[in-house]
């Protein structure tokens, strides 16, 4: 039974007004319901649309090893975990995992240990909080560069709120100004958190150079590499491989739920931050495990990641990067160079990424349009991201659609 208008509490009343008004500046979101699995194809409502949009870099989110292997593990360990890992919720599964995902870091984290977790958000807050405990309140400082994920952004300042933790934003392009701050510093801790890959622009952050300011100014390097993890290196090792860095001051973060294609994520460190982390990190210790058949799942995943067809399908990947950046040209439209699957077309104004994802949408493509909070005001954008499933011809046809589409925006926009 609905409320009559003088019943309706100020909340629900709050909630409303401010819906409208998101509304009304173009930034309310809106649930689309697929019927198919993670493709380069979806069905959407009783439409079959070109997904250029998801995070299924290696297209293995419909893999059918990985598939046989999640129904294996559900038969041989059942569908939940039934409780936290630290109670009775640490299957064999989740053990044979980590240390799977331990040793895919060991030439770069010397005495490497990896934890699993349910997802990139509860591993990123698990890390930040935990290891903001290892001082006393008001001894911490955490810099974050200016563009981290959310998660990463939550994880500080629920550190600062618990632990009193001084907290500087940075700019990962001007490392040289991070150097200056961190050597003013005289805190007990000091903490410099990046993503690996900027998610909304696909650039990356100069991890070799901010290792090196952490190490000239006793400071721990926590690396996100949720969007790297997969695909950079030679093996998708992610970014530690690729830019051939080793050390115990790194904490590395890889995400599970996108280039392997499954669920999760992990937090791969020295043991003994991963031991304290166990004794220490919240979020970790009250979670009720992931189901274990998960992690059976992944083990298939990462040996595909490590295998020569994961090597075929990062080539592949790196053939559609080159065709983009050579073929596609814009009048108009900033498209963001990227060495990554994430290709971001700069539009400016909510209407006109509203309008060219609405104009995508009719010519049969799944590109939405991203918009602030998530980027900056006056850049939003429409987020491309490739797949391995992806065929050259696919990518050349999203080009002249999208050729297309700029002119049509700009003639009714101008």
């Amino acid at each position: 039974m609905s409320q009559s208008p003088v019943n309706r509490f100020k909340a629900l009343t709050l909630a409303e007004e401010q819906i409208v008004d998101l509304d009304l500046q173009l930034l309310k979101r809106k649930l689309r319901i697929t019927e198919t699995p993670c493709d380069t194809k979806a069905l959407v409502g009783d439409r079959e649309l070109k997904a250029f949009c998801s995070n299924d870099y290696l297209g293995l989110a419909n893999h059918p090893r990985i598939t046989e292997a999640l129904v294996e593990g559900a038969r041989k360990y059942g569908v939940g975990s039934g409780a936290s890992h630290l109670i009775s919720g640490h299957s064999a599964a989740h053990e044979s995992l980590e240390k799977q995902l331990a040793a895919f870091q060991a030439d770069h984290i010397p005495n490497a240990r990896a934890l699993f977790f349910s997802t990139g958000y509860l591993a990123n807050l698990t890390a930040i909080t935990g290891l903001a405990r290892l001082a006393p309140r008001g001894e911490v400082s955490i810099y974050s560069a200016k563009l981290n994920h959310a998660s990463l952004i939550d994880g500080v300042r629920l550190a600062s709120a618990q632990n009193n933790a001084s907290v500087t934003l940075f700019d990962h392009t001007q490392p040289e100004l991070l150097l200056t701050d961190l050597q003013k510093d005289t805190k007990a801790l000091k903490l410099i958190v990046t993503d690996a890959v900027f998610s909304m622009d696909g650039d990356l952050a100069p991890v070799k150079k901010l290792l090196n300011i952490a190490e000239q100014c006793d400071a721990l390097l926590l690396v996100d590499d949720a969007h790297g993890f997969g695909v950079l290196g030679k093996h998708g090792h992610g970014v530690l491989e690729q830019e051939q860095i080793c050390s115990d001051r790194i904490i590395y973060i890889g995400t599970l739920g996108k280039a392997a294609g499954v669920s999760g994520a992990f937090i791969c460190a020295e043991n003994t931050f991963i031991e304290w982390l166990i004794q220490k990190g919240r979020p970790y210790i009250y979670s009720t495990a992931t189901p274990p058949a998960i992690a059976h799942a992944l083990l298939q995943s990462l040996k595909i990641i490590d295998s020569e067809e994961g090597a075929q399908r990062r080539a592949h990947l790196n053939r559609l990067i080159t065709i983009w950046q050579s073929e596609m040209k814009f009048s108009k439209w900033e498209k963001v160079l990227s060495c990554t699957p994430i290709q971001p077309i700069i539009l400016g104004s909510n209407a006109d990424a509203l309008m060219a994802a609405k104009l995508l949408d009719e010519a049969g493509y799944w590109i939405p349009a991203i918009r602030p909070p998530t980027v900056p005001i006056g850049s939003s954008r429409l987020r491309i991201t490739f797949s391995a499933n992806h065929s050259e011809d696919d990518l050349r046809a999203l080009i002249n659609t999208l050729n297309l589409i700029e002119q049509r925006v700009l003639e009714k926009t101008h």
